[in-house]
C-alpha cells in the first residue's frame, strides 16, 4: 500500500508524536509499504510563537495534492492539526477524496495553557478538522469518550508500543546517580508549560529530582529550581539508564492523549506517579504505577511498587500490534478512471487495487 501521511511534527522536533510516526513508519516500510512523508522541512516554514523548535509551514492545497498525486497514493492519513495538514485536509475535501485524521494531542487544552482562554473556545475547531475525516485514531478508551462526547464519534484504536530492547531494567544507571541522594524522582520529556513540571518541581518528597529533556521552558525552570538536576537530551540506552536507576517516574502532565514515557518508564521497572487524568488512567493499574490529586500522595504510594510487577505490564506494550492497528484504520482511496484508459491499462488499475 502507498500510504501519505502528512505532518506538521517532524525532525527535528522530539515529541512523542513524532516518535510514533516515526517508529511505526519504519514498521510499515519493513512490512513493504511504501510511506510519503509530507513535512515542514519541504516547505517554508515560520517558528511557532512561543516555540520556536516548532516549524509552522505554510503552502497551497494544490501543491500538497500534486505530492500526493504524484506519488499515487493509497490511502492519505493527517498526524496533526497544523497549517500543512489543514490543506491537505483541503485538497482531499475539493477532490473527493477519503483521510484520515490522528488525535495525538489535547490540542484545546494545550492552547488554552499558552493562550489562556478556556479550552471550549477552541473545540469548534477540532470539531471541524476531524469532523469530515472517515477515522479519527485515538489512543485509549477516555479520548474516545471524550471525542464522542464532543459528536466525534468514527474513533479508532491506536495504541502505543515500547522498544522493549532498548528499555530494560537491565539498562546502565547514569554516573550520577551514583552522586545524589535516593530517592530519586525522575521526569522525561519536552520541558515546557503544557506538561505542568512545576507540580513536580514544587512536591516536597525527600531524595533528588532528575530532569531528562530540552524545551523553550528549560532556561526559566533551571533559574528557579537550582537544586534539580537538569541532564538535558538522553536517548537510547543512555536514556534507558536513567529509567532503570530511577526509584519514581513523576508524569505531571494534565494534557497528554498517552505518555509513551509511562510505558518506557514501565518496561524499565520504574514505577509511575501521576494525576488520575486521561493517559495515566488508561495506562496504570494498581501494581505499575499510582494517581493521585496529591502528586506527593501519589509518589508516596508508587515508591512501594516492585519492578516486576512495573516490567510485566510495560511489555504489554507492542510497536508490531501499534503498527497493525494504524493499517487497520486507513481507508483506501477510490479508483480514479480515466475515459480514455485501456482495457489493459484499466486491468492492471483494479488488479493492482486488489
Amino acid at each position: 500500500m502507498k500510504i501519505a501521511l502528512v505532518t506538521d511534527a517532524w525532525h527535528p522536533q522530539v515529541n512523542g508524536v513524532v516518535r510514533t510516526l516515526d517508529t511505526v513508519i519504519g514498521l510499515l516500510r519493513d512490512r513493504g509499504h511504501e510511506i510519503l512523508v509530507i513535512s515542514p522541512d519541504q516547505h517554508r516554514s515560520i517558528p511557532a510563537p512561543s516555540y520556536p523548535e516548532i516549524r509552522l509551514a505554510f503552502t497551497r492545497a494544490r501543491t500538497i495534492g500534486r505530492q500526493i498525486e504524484q506519488f499515487g497514493a493509497d490511502a492519505v492519513h493527517l498526524a496533526t492539526e497544523g497549517p500543512l495538514c489543514v490543506q491537505a485536509r483541503r485538497w482531499c475535501r475539493r477532490n473527493g477524496l477519503p483521510f484520515t485524521t490522528a488525535y495525538h494531542t489535547q490540542f484545546p487544552e494545550y492552547l488554552a495553557r499558552r493562550t489562556r482562554l478556556p479550552a471550549r473556545v477552541f473545540w469548534p475547531y477540532i470539531r471541524w478538522f476531524h469532523g469530515k475525516s472517515e477515522a479519527i485514531m485515538v489512543s485509549t478508551e477516555s479520548i474516545r469518550n471524550q471525542l464522542r462526547g464532543e459528536r466525534l464519534t468514527h474513533v479508532h484504536h491506536w495504541s502505543r508500543g515500547v522498544d522493549l530492547e532498548n528499555f530494560s531494567a537491565d539498562a546502565p544507571s547514569p554516573p550520577i546517580y551514583r552522586q545524589i541522594e535516593r530517592p530519586i524522582q525522575l521526569y522525561v520529556g519536552r520541558v515546557a508549560i503544557e506538561k505542568n513540571i512545576e507540580a513536580f518541581l514544587d512536591s516536597d518528597q525527600p531524595g533528588s529530582k532528575v530532569v531528562v529533556g530540552d524545551g523553550p521552558a528549560l532556561a526559566g525552570l533551571k533559574a528557579r529550581y537550582p537544586d534539580v538536576h537538569f541532564v538535558g537530551r538522553k536517548s537510547g540506552v543512555e536514556l534507558a539508564g536513567y529509567y532503570a536507576g530511577a526509584d519514581v517516574f513523576i508524569f505531571p502532565s494534565r494534557t497528554d492523549t498517552f505518555g509513551l514515557v509511562i510505558i518506557e518508564a514501565l518496561a524499565c521497572g520504574t514505577p509511575v506517579a501521576a494525576y488520575p487524568v486521561t493517559g495515566p488512567i488508561d495506562i496504570l493499574t494498581e501494581t505499575s504505577g499510582a494517581m493521585d490529586e496529591d502528586l506527593n500522595v501519589a509518589i508516596q504510594r508508587a515508591l512501594a511498587l516492585h519492578a516486576t510487577d512495573c516490567i510485566a505490564h510495560g511489555e504489554t506494550y507492542s510497536w508490531a500490534a501499534s503498527a497493525s492497528q494504524f493499517l487497520g484504520g486507513l481507508v483506501s482511496q477510490p479508483l480514479r478512471l480515466d475515459c480514455h484508459m485501456s482495457r489493459r491499462t484499466l486491468a492492471k488499475a483494479i488488479f493492482a487495487r486488489v
